[in-house]
Protein backbone atom coordinates (compact mmCIF):
# COMPACT_ATOMS: atom_id res chain seq x y z
CA UNK A 1 0.00 0.00 0.00
CA UNK A 2 1.67 3.53 -1.35
CA UNK A 3 0.82 6.59 0.82
CA UNK A 4 2.05 9.71 -0.12
CA UNK A 5 5.00 11.43 0.89
CA UNK A 6 4.04 15.28 1.23
CA UNK A 7 3.27 15.21 5.02
CA UNK A 8 5.53 12.56 5.60
CA UNK A 9 8.53 14.73 7.36
CA UNK A 10 6.02 17.27 9.83
CA UNK A 11 7.02 17.49 13.47
CA UNK A 12 4.67 16.22 15.71
CA UNK A 13 1.83 18.63 16.29
CA UNK A 14 2.58 20.71 19.21
CA UNK A 15 0.28 19.00 22.19
CA UNK A 16 1.58 15.64 21.65
CA UNK A 17 4.70 16.71 21.69
CA UNK A 18 4.23 18.38 25.08
CA UNK A 19 2.78 15.27 26.92
CA UNK A 20 5.49 13.38 25.43
CA UNK A 21 7.53 15.52 27.52
CA UNK A 22 5.70 15.71 30.55
CA UNK A 23 3.34 13.06 30.99
CA UNK A 24 6.44 10.40 32.38
CA UNK A 25 6.78 13.03 34.98
CA UNK A 26 4.38 13.33 38.42
CA UNK A 27 3.15 16.72 38.89
CA UNK A 28 5.27 18.64 41.79
CA UNK A 29 1.68 20.11 43.06
CA UNK A 30 -1.68 20.59 42.50
CA UNK A 31 -2.02 20.35 38.15
CA UNK A 32 -2.51 24.41 36.96
CA UNK A 33 -3.12 24.11 32.90
CA UNK A 34 -1.71 26.59 31.38
CA UNK A 35 -1.43 25.58 28.17
CA UNK A 36 -4.19 25.22 25.86
CA UNK A 37 -5.73 28.39 24.65
CA UNK A 38 -9.38 27.64 25.13
CA UNK A 39 -11.62 30.41 26.64
CA UNK A 40 -13.21 29.87 29.57
CA UNK A 41 -15.13 32.77 30.66
CA UNK A 42 -18.83 32.49 30.71
CA UNK A 43 -20.64 33.02 26.82
CA UNK A 44 -24.15 34.57 26.59
CA UNK A 45 -26.88 32.37 28.60
CA UNK A 46 -29.45 33.06 25.26
CA UNK A 47 -27.24 30.62 23.57
CA UNK A 48 -28.19 27.73 24.71
CA UNK A 49 -31.93 28.90 24.48
CA UNK A 50 -31.54 30.17 20.74
CA UNK A 51 -29.62 26.78 19.97
CA UNK A 52 -32.69 24.90 21.99
CA UNK A 53 -35.16 27.14 20.04
CA UNK A 54 -34.08 25.97 16.07
CA UNK A 55 -33.30 22.67 16.85
CA UNK A 56 -35.86 21.46 14.93
CA UNK A 57 -32.96 22.65 11.78
CA UNK A 58 -30.97 20.13 12.55
CA UNK A 59 -33.56 18.01 10.92
CA UNK A 60 -32.42 19.64 7.59
CA UNK A 61 -29.38 20.50 5.63
CA UNK A 62 -27.75 24.13 6.90
CA UNK A 63 -26.73 26.86 3.87
CA UNK A 64 -23.78 26.06 2.96
CA UNK A 65 -22.16 29.47 3.19
CA UNK A 66 -24.31 30.87 6.06
CA UNK A 67 -27.74 31.92 6.21
CA UNK A 68 -28.51 35.27 4.76
CA UNK A 69 -29.66 36.51 8.44
CA UNK A 70 -25.77 35.19 9.81
CA UNK A 71 -24.05 36.72 6.60
CA UNK A 72 -25.53 39.98 7.09
CA UNK A 73 -25.01 39.86 11.03
CA UNK A 74 -21.09 39.59 10.07
CA UNK A 75 -21.23 42.39 7.25
CA UNK A 76 -22.97 44.68 10.40
CA UNK A 77 -20.46 43.97 12.58
CA UNK A 78 -17.16 44.59 10.00
CA UNK A 79 -19.64 47.80 9.38
CA UNK A 80 -19.31 48.97 13.24
CA UNK A 81 -16.21 47.20 14.19
CA UNK A 82 -13.58 47.92 11.02
CA UNK A 83 -15.97 50.88 9.42
CA UNK A 84 -15.97 48.75 5.82
CA UNK A 85 -18.71 48.03 3.88
CA UNK A 86 -19.08 44.23 2.62
CA UNK A 87 -21.70 43.11 0.72
CA UNK A 88 -22.75 39.92 2.58
CA UNK A 89 -24.07 38.75 -1.26
CA UNK A 90 -21.06 38.31 -2.59
CA UNK A 91 -17.65 38.93 0.42
CA UNK A 92 -18.64 36.65 3.25
CA UNK A 93 -18.82 33.59 3.58
CA UNK A 94 -19.44 31.34 7.42
CA UNK A 95 -17.12 29.15 8.21
CA UNK A 96 -16.82 26.17 10.36
CA UNK A 97 -14.06 27.97 12.50
CA UNK A 98 -11.60 29.71 11.32
CA UNK A 99 -8.96 27.02 10.78
CA UNK A 100 -11.03 25.53 8.26
CA UNK A 101 -10.70 29.13 6.21
CA UNK A 102 -7.04 29.51 6.94
CA UNK A 103 -6.44 25.93 5.20
CA UNK A 104 -9.24 26.16 2.19
CA UNK A 105 -8.61 29.71 1.38
CA UNK A 106 -4.84 27.81 0.14
CA UNK A 107 -6.67 26.01 -1.32
CA UNK A 108 -8.64 27.85 -3.54
CA UNK A 109 -6.35 30.77 -4.27
CA UNK A 110 -2.83 29.58 -4.42
CA UNK A 111 -1.91 29.26 -8.37
CA UNK A 112 0.41 26.54 -9.50
CA UNK A 113 2.99 28.34 -10.45
CA UNK A 114 3.87 32.49 -9.80
CA UNK A 115 6.05 34.30 -12.56
CA UNK A 116 6.79 30.48 -14.01
CA UNK A 117 8.39 29.45 -10.16
CA UNK A 118 7.25 27.55 -7.58
CA UNK A 119 4.53 29.55 -5.68
CA UNK A 120 5.94 31.11 -2.39
CA UNK A 121 3.60 30.79 1.01
CA UNK A 122 4.53 33.33 3.46
CA UNK A 123 4.52 32.50 7.13
CA UNK A 124 5.57 34.24 10.68
CA UNK A 125 7.79 32.36 12.66
CA UNK A 126 6.40 30.96 15.09
CA UNK A 127 2.88 30.43 13.68
CA UNK A 128 -0.17 28.74 13.66
CA UNK A 129 0.28 25.41 12.23
CA UNK A 130 -2.45 24.98 9.49
CA UNK A 131 -0.57 27.99 7.83
CA UNK A 132 2.23 25.51 6.93
CA UNK A 133 0.03 22.69 6.31
CA UNK A 134 -1.93 25.10 3.54
CA UNK A 135 0.87 25.64 2.18
CA UNK A 136 2.38 21.92 2.03
CA UNK A 137 -1.15 20.87 0.25
CA UNK A 138 -0.76 23.26 -1.95
CA UNK A 139 2.74 22.43 -3.28
CA UNK A 140 4.10 25.65 -2.14
CA UNK A 141 6.89 26.62 -0.45
CA UNK A 142 6.57 27.66 3.50
CA UNK A 143 8.74 30.60 3.95
CA UNK A 144 9.31 31.35 7.57
CA UNK A 145 9.90 34.82 8.68
CA UNK A 146 11.25 35.38 12.53
CA UNK A 147 8.82 37.34 14.29
CA UNK A 148 11.16 38.34 17.50
CA UNK A 149 11.76 40.63 19.49
CA UNK A 150 13.70 42.69 17.05
CA UNK A 151 11.15 42.68 14.53
CA UNK A 152 8.39 43.58 16.91
CA UNK A 153 7.47 40.11 17.45
CA UNK A 154 5.87 40.36 13.48
CA UNK A 155 7.03 39.40 10.14
CA UNK A 156 9.80 41.92 8.16
CA UNK A 157 8.40 40.59 4.72
CA UNK A 158 10.13 43.29 3.52
CA UNK A 159 13.61 42.05 4.08
CA UNK A 160 12.99 39.48 1.70
CA UNK A 161 15.02 39.86 -1.91
CA UNK A 162 12.62 40.36 -4.28
CA UNK A 163 12.85 37.35 -6.51
CA UNK A 164 11.41 35.50 -3.67
CA UNK A 165 8.74 38.36 -3.11
CA UNK A 166 8.08 37.57 -7.12
CA UNK A 167 7.21 34.38 -6.03
CA UNK A 168 4.91 34.50 -3.49
CA UNK A 169 1.48 34.03 -3.62
CA UNK A 170 0.47 34.18 -0.15
CA UNK A 171 1.36 35.65 2.97
CA UNK A 172 -0.27 34.94 6.08
CA UNK A 173 -0.10 37.61 9.43
CA UNK A 174 -1.37 36.83 12.20
CA UNK A 175 -2.39 40.90 14.38
CA UNK A 176 -3.06 40.47 17.82
CA UNK A 177 0.10 37.68 17.44
CA UNK A 178 -0.44 33.86 18.97
CA UNK A 179 1.45 33.65 20.57
CA UNK A 180 3.43 37.00 21.66
CA UNK A 181 0.39 39.48 21.75
CA UNK A 182 1.92 41.80 19.29
CA UNK A 183 -0.87 44.27 17.44
CA UNK A 184 0.15 45.29 13.58
CA UNK A 185 -0.52 48.85 13.28
CA UNK A 186 -1.69 50.86 10.55
CA UNK A 187 1.53 51.77 9.26
CA UNK A 188 2.72 47.82 9.28
CA UNK A 189 -0.47 47.15 7.55
CA UNK A 190 0.03 49.91 5.03
CA UNK A 191 3.62 48.89 4.25
CA UNK A 192 2.65 44.78 4.03
CA UNK A 193 -0.31 45.59 1.39
CA UNK A 194 2.26 48.34 -0.74
CA UNK A 195 4.22 45.23 -0.55
CA UNK A 196 1.39 42.73 -1.99
CA UNK A 197 0.28 45.42 -4.54
CA UNK A 198 4.28 46.02 -5.89
CA UNK A 199 4.55 41.98 -6.07
CA UNK A 200 1.43 41.10 -6.69
CA UNK A 201 0.25 38.62 -3.30
CA UNK A 202 -2.32 38.20 -1.38
CA UNK A 203 -2.58 38.96 2.77
CA UNK A 204 -4.42 36.48 4.86
CA UNK A 205 -5.26 38.35 7.91
CA UNK A 206 -5.78 35.93 10.76
CA UNK A 207 -7.11 38.28 13.27
CA UNK A 208 -9.33 36.05 15.48
CA UNK A 209 -7.74 38.06 18.71
CA UNK A 210 -9.09 41.56 17.72
CA UNK A 211 -11.66 41.74 20.11
CA UNK A 212 -9.21 40.92 23.20
CA UNK A 213 -7.16 44.07 24.12
CA UNK A 214 -5.75 46.54 26.67
CA UNK A 215 -6.49 49.94 25.60
CA UNK A 216 -7.28 50.27 21.90
CA UNK A 217 -9.07 47.94 19.46
CA UNK A 218 -6.73 46.65 16.68
CA UNK A 219 -6.43 48.06 13.26
CA UNK A 220 -7.90 46.00 11.10
CA UNK A 221 -5.99 44.77 7.52
CA UNK A 222 -9.34 45.44 5.40
CA UNK A 223 -9.53 49.15 7.13
CA UNK A 224 -6.23 49.85 5.85
CA UNK A 225 -6.83 48.29 2.53
CA UNK A 226 -9.70 50.00 1.88
CA UNK A 227 -8.55 53.51 2.96
CA UNK A 228 -5.11 53.13 0.67
CA UNK A 229 -7.28 52.46 -2.45
CA UNK A 230 -5.92 48.51 -2.68
CA UNK A 231 -7.03 45.82 -5.15
CA UNK A 232 -10.20 44.42 -3.58
CA UNK A 233 -8.73 41.16 -3.82
CA UNK A 234 -5.67 41.85 -2.43
CA UNK A 235 -6.62 41.19 0.98
CA UNK A 236 -8.12 38.05 2.92
CA UNK A 237 -9.99 38.35 5.75
CA UNK A 238 -10.38 35.44 8.75
CA UNK A 239 -12.37 36.39 12.57
CA UNK A 240 -14.51 34.11 14.78
CA UNK A 241 -16.59 33.85 17.95
CA UNK A 242 -14.03 32.23 19.63
CA UNK A 243 -12.32 34.36 21.36
CA UNK A 244 -14.56 37.36 21.02
CA UNK A 245 -17.34 35.60 23.06
CA UNK A 246 -15.42 32.45 24.89
CA UNK A 247 -17.31 30.00 22.22
CA UNK A 248 -14.82 27.82 20.67
CA UNK A 249 -17.29 25.19 20.30
CA UNK A 250 -19.60 26.63 18.28
CA UNK A 251 -17.15 27.20 15.48
CA UNK A 252 -18.28 30.42 14.42
CA UNK A 253 -16.01 31.77 12.69
CA UNK A 254 -15.84 34.07 8.61
CA UNK A 255 -14.14 34.59 6.04
CA UNK A 256 -13.78 37.83 4.14
CA UNK A 257 -12.68 39.79 0.93
CA UNK A 258 -13.29 40.27 -2.27
CA UNK A 259 -15.80 38.94 -4.50
CA UNK A 260 -13.42 37.09 -6.61
CA UNK A 261 -11.70 35.71 -4.29
CA UNK A 262 -14.77 34.82 -2.59
CA UNK A 263 -16.39 32.79 -5.35
CA UNK A 264 -13.32 30.77 -5.58
CA UNK A 265 -13.43 29.68 -1.85
CA UNK A 266 -17.39 29.28 -2.23
CA UNK A 267 -16.88 27.12 -4.88
CA UNK A 268 -14.46 25.00 -2.94
CA UNK A 269 -16.51 24.54 -0.34
CA UNK A 270 -19.41 23.62 -1.72
CA UNK A 271 -17.25 19.94 -3.06
CA UNK A 272 -15.78 20.24 0.47
CA UNK A 273 -16.69 22.28 3.22
CA UNK A 274 -18.89 21.10 6.31
CA UNK A 275 -21.04 24.01 6.85
CA UNK A 276 -22.28 25.19 10.59
CA UNK A 277 -25.58 23.64 11.99
CA UNK A 278 -28.50 25.69 11.21
CA UNK A 279 -29.31 25.83 15.37
CA UNK A 280 -25.48 26.86 16.10
CA UNK A 281 -25.71 29.56 12.98
CA UNK A 282 -29.02 30.75 14.35
CA UNK A 283 -27.05 31.55 17.70
CA UNK A 284 -23.65 32.67 16.33
CA UNK A 285 -26.09 35.48 13.95
CA UNK A 286 -27.34 37.09 17.63
CA UNK A 287 -24.22 36.87 19.18
CA UNK A 288 -22.13 38.48 16.23
CA UNK A 289 -25.02 41.20 16.75
CA UNK A 290 -24.25 42.16 20.71
CA UNK A 291 -21.39 43.40 22.04
CA UNK A 292 -22.16 43.74 25.13
CA UNK A 293 -20.99 40.39 26.30
CA UNK A 294 -17.92 40.70 24.39
CA UNK A 295 -16.84 43.82 26.80
CA UNK A 296 -17.47 42.27 29.62
CA UNK A 297 -15.32 39.48 28.58
CA UNK A 298 -12.70 42.11 27.55
CA UNK A 299 -12.45 44.09 30.73
CA UNK A 300 -12.16 40.47 32.59
CA UNK A 301 -9.14 40.09 30.32
CA UNK A 302 -7.70 43.74 31.04
CA UNK A 303 -7.82 42.55 34.81
CA UNK A 304 -5.35 39.44 33.86
CA UNK A 305 -3.10 41.53 31.99
CA UNK A 306 -2.75 44.00 35.25
CA UNK A 307 -2.13 40.57 37.98
CA UNK A 308 0.67 39.41 34.91
CA UNK A 309 1.66 42.75 35.01
CA UNK A 310 2.07 42.80 38.65
CA UNK A 311 3.31 39.30 38.97
CA UNK A 312 6.11 39.78 36.34
CA UNK A 313 6.86 43.44 36.70
CA UNK A 314 10.63 42.63 38.15
CA UNK A 315 11.36 39.70 35.64
CA UNK A 316 14.06 40.61 32.89
CA UNK A 317 12.88 40.38 30.10
CA UNK A 318 8.94 40.51 30.71
CA UNK A 319 6.83 42.24 28.30
CA UNK A 320 3.05 42.29 28.96
CA UNK A 321 1.04 41.09 25.42
CA UNK A 322 -0.89 44.21 23.71
CA UNK A 323 -3.86 41.87 23.61
CA UNK A 324 -4.65 38.13 22.88
CA UNK A 325 -4.79 36.46 26.51
CA UNK A 326 -1.28 34.34 26.26
CA UNK A 327 2.06 35.35 27.45
CA UNK A 328 5.35 35.12 25.77
CA UNK A 329 7.43 34.51 28.72
CA UNK A 330 11.30 34.77 28.16
CA UNK A 331 13.62 31.83 29.45
CA UNK A 332 16.99 30.34 28.80
CA UNK A 333 15.23 27.00 27.39
CA UNK A 334 11.30 26.50 26.82
CA UNK A 335 11.77 22.90 27.16
CA UNK A 336 13.82 22.76 30.17
CA UNK A 337 11.33 25.19 31.55
CA UNK A 338 8.01 23.95 31.18
CA UNK A 339 9.55 20.24 32.50
CA UNK A 340 10.87 22.17 35.71
CA UNK A 341 7.58 24.23 35.77
CA UNK A 342 5.42 20.65 35.75
CA UNK A 343 7.80 18.89 38.04
CA UNK A 344 8.58 21.10 40.78
CA UNK A 345 4.87 22.57 40.52
CA UNK A 346 2.35 21.03 38.64
CA UNK A 347 1.96 24.02 36.50
CA UNK A 348 1.67 23.35 32.75
CA UNK A 349 2.75 25.87 30.23
CA UNK A 350 3.80 24.95 26.13
CA UNK A 351 7.80 25.27 25.39
CA UNK A 352 7.67 27.98 23.00
CA UNK A 353 9.74 25.72 20.23
CA UNK A 354 6.44 23.53 20.00
CA UNK A 355 5.34 26.78 18.21
CA UNK A 356 8.07 27.79 15.79
CA UNK A 357 10.54 25.68 13.04
CA UNK A 358 13.80 25.95 13.29
CA UNK A 359 15.67 27.71 10.59
CA UNK A 360 19.20 28.18 9.91
CA UNK A 361 19.67 26.11 13.31
CA UNK A 362 17.69 28.73 14.88
CA UNK A 363 14.12 27.93 16.57
CA UNK A 364 12.44 31.67 17.60
CA UNK A 365 10.84 30.41 19.99
CA UNK A 366 13.13 28.40 22.23
CA UNK A 367 13.82 30.77 24.48
CA UNK A 368 9.98 31.68 25.57
CA UNK A 369 7.67 29.53 27.24
CA UNK A 370 3.54 30.15 26.07
CA UNK A 371 0.94 30.82 28.79
CA UNK A 372 -2.49 30.80 28.30
CA UNK A 373 -4.26 33.28 30.73
CA UNK A 374 -8.16 31.49 30.27
CA UNK A 375 -8.31 30.26 34.03
CA UNK A 376 -10.01 32.52 36.40
CA UNK A 377 -8.73 35.33 38.01
CA UNK A 378 -7.25 34.01 41.42
CA UNK A 379 -6.33 30.43 39.78
CA UNK A 380 -4.10 32.38 37.44
CA UNK A 381 -3.13 34.63 39.84
CA UNK A 382 -1.93 31.63 41.89
CA UNK A 383 -0.44 29.67 38.93
CA UNK A 384 1.31 32.88 37.71
CA UNK A 385 3.23 33.71 40.80
CA UNK A 386 4.30 29.86 41.15
CA UNK A 387 5.42 30.11 38.16
CA UNK A 388 7.18 32.98 38.51
CA UNK A 389 8.89 31.94 42.21
CA UNK A 390 9.63 28.44 40.11
CA UNK A 391 11.90 29.52 36.91
CA UNK A 392 12.95 33.13 38.47
CA UNK A 393 13.80 32.20 41.61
Amino acid sequence: MDFPERFSNLPPYAFPRLRALLDAHAPGGDVVHMTIGEPKHPFPAWVTEIVTDHAAEFNSYPPNDGSPALRGAISGWMGRRYGVTVDPETQVMALNGTREGLYNAAMALCPEQKNGNRPVVLIPNPFYQVYMIAAISVAAEPVFLPATQETGHLPDYAALPADLLDRTAIAYVCSPANPQGAVADRTYWADLIALAEKHDFRIFADECYSEIYRDAPPVGALSVAAEVGADPERVVLFNSLSKRSNLPGLRSGFVAGGAESLKRIKTLRAYSGAPLPGPLQAAAERVWADEAHVEENRALYQEKYRVADAVFDEVPGYAGPEAGFFLWLPVEDGEAAALKAWTQTGVRVLPGAYLAREVGGQNPGKGYVRVAMVAPKDELQRGLITLRDCLYE
